[in-house]
């Protein structure tokens, strides 16, 4: 396949991010971690391949990742990381909203709504 066929390639696995229900960058820039500027050039991962982000998704259709040691979510304080666990979650939610809605939602409008704002001004 030639290289302008595929969609991006995750920098821990090696493997196509084949869509945007698993896509540790979409993810950040739903979340307001990103600006709409760098998903072209920030590396791609899917969100398994970085289990410090996907530890937080708590959801019944995600099958819960657990990681052990330095970044272990139990490790944090509790306050942070039910607020940490709530942003992603919903991050990851709206990616699926996104994936379903195919190509009629542009790509201002992907952030959840309290980031909206801040992408527009970027």
């Amino acid at each position: 396949m030639a290289r302008c066929d595929q969609g991006y390639l995750c920098d821990v696995c090696g493997e196509e991010v084949e869509n945007i229900r698993e896509s540790d960058l979409y993810l950040r820039f739903v979340i307001g971690e990103m600006a709409s500027k760098m998903l072209l050039a920030a590396p791609e991962r899917h969100l398994r391949c970085n289990p410090v982000t996907a530890q937080f998704i708590e959801h019944p259709d995600f099958e819960p990742v657990v990681l052990e040691g330095d970044f272990d979510k139990r490790l944090f304080d509790p306050q942070y990381s039910q607020q940490r666990t709530e942003l992603i979650t919903r991050g990851w939610v709206r990616l699926q909203e996104l994936f379903q809605l195919a190509q009629t939602v542009p790509l201002p409008e992907y952030p959840l709504p309290e980031f909206r704002e801040q992408q527009r001004g970027v």
